[in-house]
């Protein structure tokens, strides 16, 4: 049988799927390229093929701490080193999600699925996670590959990804939260950044 794609479904959902307020993102990057966004230089999207939510700009939502220490961790070499970070910081955003494929509904995860049914069709030797899940070639392939499928079907194009993450150790013993666990936002079209901040000192 063959595979039917979300449209059959999604115009229904559509009018649930624009969140009703603003949120704020943080990115972590080096001072100097944060200045410049500050300044009104355009933010970057990142290409990395193992990105968790595909193509896009990418903020931690509502957490600049945990954006700093993604610096952090970058500027000594350790986990998600590619790039150079002298000197860590943090720029916050005025996010408004627009059209958000948000991973923490069931049709977003299902449109996903049948993203990644699809891929596997023309692919079969499709890439993998991580074991650590830190690198997600698979997940960005998936994500990826939905926003090419929608855009050959005349389908409205997703503003925004978001995702919730389970990341690191148990935050105590058996606990069903992790020590990273965090909200990640991927911003596809730009014009829903609303503008741009400096986070105030003692909240980072």
């Amino acid at each position: 049988m063959a595979l039917r794609w979300a449209e059959e479904i999604v115009r229904g959902w559509d009018v649930y799927r624009i969140p009703p307020a603003f949120v704020l993102g943080f990115h972590g990057c080096d001072r100097e390229i944060g200045e410049a966004i500050l300044g009104g230089q355009p933010m970057k999207s990142s290409e990395n093929d193992y990105d968790w939510l595909g193509s896009g700009a990418y903020f931690w939502q509502n957490d600049p701490r945990r954006a700093l220490r993604f610096a952090q961790e970058r500027a000594s070499g350790g986990k998600n080193s590619k790039g150079t970070i002298r000197e860590p910081f943090v720029i916050g955003a005025i996010l408004n999600l627009g059209f958000c494929l948000d991973l923490r509904d069931s049709q977003s995860l299902g449109e996903a699925k049948q993203a990644h049914d699809l891929l596997r069709q023309i692919q079969p030797d499709l890439p993998s996670n991580s074991e650590s899940l830190l690198l997600r070639r698979l997940d960005c392939a998936v994500l990826n590959y939905l926003h090419v499928v929608r855009e050959s079907r005349n389908l409205r194009p997703y503003d925004t990804v978001r995702a919730n993450f389970w990341e690191g150790g148990a935050l105590y013993e058996g606990a069903g939260f992790r020590e990273s666990d965090h909200v990640q936002i991927c911003v596809r079209n730009p014009q829903t950044i609303l503008g741009f901040f400096r986070p105030l000192a003692d909240a980072i």
